[in-house]
């Protein structure tokens, strides 16, 4: 969604960081870059004026920190703001209200109301152990009652029955009172929506707000609409008094101004944001992880929430002990691959990584993106379970049947075969006694930087991350922002400075060139 946002701002901040001192015409002619960018990314005109006049404001009248170059100051500024504009703080849906809270949802036609009713609704099912009932009162659209009816049995979440003939309102009235007798915890009423903003709607929508009292009403709106997306937020709040907004198709191609927009025109916050079409993709916005992304910064805490949710703990322990024997055949390697895809695929983790926002357009360059992944699976599919375990027996008589059979050729099968001799070398020096546990001393290294020595657990005093909670994660977080590791004060640059143990500029790993192990494909220096 940011990533053209992304782009311009990297490389209009980056320009400042290398300079030794700034003057106030080069902030001025930095900002006119960022007005501009911000402009084109659909940014309502007047949150634009408003933030680059507060950023020229801390900019020019600032003291430099003396550790701090001016660039890098600027950058901070920036990234401050970026965070105050989307809200200072992530705001979950509240739930603190007698039972059964009532939760209404508006918007316009075709924004998503009825399909983020149902993700809400699994979301609070299966994360907060929380009893829903979801009514549908759209009448007028065709089988809209019958599509949410559906999405509750996909679900499985309870729905409210349909009778025919009844009006919005009763319908919302019903769905409160069945949800008192059935023992519901939040009832979710999916309302009509229209192709534009009208009167019959709004004052249909405020006579079922006085009939079902909700507790939260959620504005659904279409991050790819832009500008139209923030006159739509103001005319709802105006008139029916919305208390947060929810974004969908967040994972699509649009620019992101009404993102950005949003939360500073209504002062509303963004509560919830789709980023797919599964029932699962809902996640909730966090205002100052989505500033790290746009600046490239990475986001740390994102990634490792995904891994613990996408990780089966119980394969990692038993691939943790392989590796300590020094065995990684094929069936590990798609197992690793397949890791890689649920937790959104090479792009996806490369975007949550510090520093690795400028790495994604030289991977597609180098042919690795997330098809490839999906070709080394059928390759890998297409052996049999004595070539899995030993790719050794690997001839070309048998490389001729895999490439038949997986729809690629002799050559991709080598690379492949490669990528896990690379990658099983690497396991052996991690987890072998010949390199004295390398993994471990790379992670303590990384510990001790950090000022994490004594945290204990995990790897050679790395805390396990998997088992803290989210103010744990804040702190760890910041903990490597003050000891320099990829945020709070980058320089755009991310992880510049390289981790302890991976020597070089950025993230370099061993089998590379400086990537991570044993992807092929990336060209090594000559």
């Amino acid at each position: 969604m940011f990533e053209s946002l992304q782009d311009r701002l990297g490389s209009i901040l980056n320009g400042l960081t290398g300079r030794g001192a700034l003057s106030e015409a080069d902030v001025t002619a930095a900002l006119r870059e960022v007005r501009r960018a911000l402009l084109e990314a659909d940014v309502a005109l007047e949150v634009v004026r408003s933030f680059t006049d507060k950023v020229r404001e801390k900019a020019v009248g600032a003291e430099i920190l003396k550790s701090i170059k001016p660039g890098q100051m600027v950058v901070k500024i920036v990234h401050d703001e970026l965070i105050n504009m989307l809200g200072s703080e992530g705001v979950p849906i509240d739930l603190n209200a007698p039972a059964p809270v009532v939760i209404m949802m508006v918007g316009l036609q075709g924004s998503g109301k009825t399909t983020t009713t149902g993700k809400i609704a699994l979301r609070m099912t299966t994360r907060d152990k929380k009893k829903v009932l979801m009514a549908s009162l759209d009448t007028r659209r065709p089988a809209a009652q019958e599509q949410l009816r559906q999405l509750g049995a996909q679900t499985g979440v309870d729905t409210l029955p349909v009778i025919a003939g009844q009006s919005p309102t009763d319908i919302a009235a019903r769905a409160v009172q069945a949800a008192k007798l059935g023992g519901h915890d939040i009832v979710i009423l999916d309302t009509a929506g229209r192709t534009h903003i009208d009167e019959p709607l709004m004052i249909e929508m405020a006579e079922i707000k006085r009939r079902s009292n909700p507790h939260e009403i959620l504005l659904v709106a279409d991050a790819l609409t832009g500008q139209d997306a923030v006159n739509l937020a103001r005319n709802f709040d105006e008139r029916v008094g919305i208390t947060g907004l929810v974004l969908t198709r967040m994972d699509g191609d649009g620019r992101g101004g009404a993102a950005l927009s949003m939360r500073a025109v209504t002062g509303k916050p963004i509560k919830l944001i789709g980023v797919g079409e599964k029932m699962t993709e809902l996640e909730e916005f966090h205002p100052r992880r989505v500033a790290d992304r746009i600046l490239g910064m990475g986001d740390i805490i994102s990634l490792v929430e995904k891994a613990a949710e996408n990780i089966d703990a119980e394969k990692a322990a038993a691939m943790a002990a392989k590796m300590k024997t020094g065995k990684f055949d094929l069936n590990d390697l798609a197992d690793q691959l397949r890791q890689m895809q649920k937790m959104g695929g090479m792009g996806g983790i490369m975007g949550l990584m510090p520093g690795m926002s400028g790495m994604k357009d030289k991977m597609a360059a180098a042919g690795l993106d997330d098809r490839m992944f999906g070709r080394q699976l059928a390759i890998i599919s297409s052996m049999t379970k004595a070539e899995r375990a030993n790719p050794d027996i690997l001839k070309h008589s048998r490389k001729k049947r895999i490439a038949a059979g997986s729809g690629t050729d002799a050559s991709e099968i080598n690379k492949l075969l490669k990528m896990h001799r690379q990658m099983a070398d690497m396991m052996k020096m991690m987890g072998g006694k010949k390199g004295g546990g390398m993994m471990k001393q790379m992670m303590g290294g990384l510990a001790g930087k950090m000022g994490l020595g004594g945290m204990g657990g995990g790897m050679g005093g790395m805390p396990d991350l998997s088992k803290m909670d989210p103010k744990q994660l804040e702190a760890l977080q910041k903990q490597a922002e003050a000891a320099g590791l990829g945020k709070g004060l980058p320089g755009g640059g991310g992880l510049s400075g390289g981790l302890p143990g991976l020597g070089g500029n950025g993230m370099k790993l061993p089998g590379l060139g400086g990537g991570f192990p044993g992807l092929p494909g990336l060209p090594k220096k000559k």
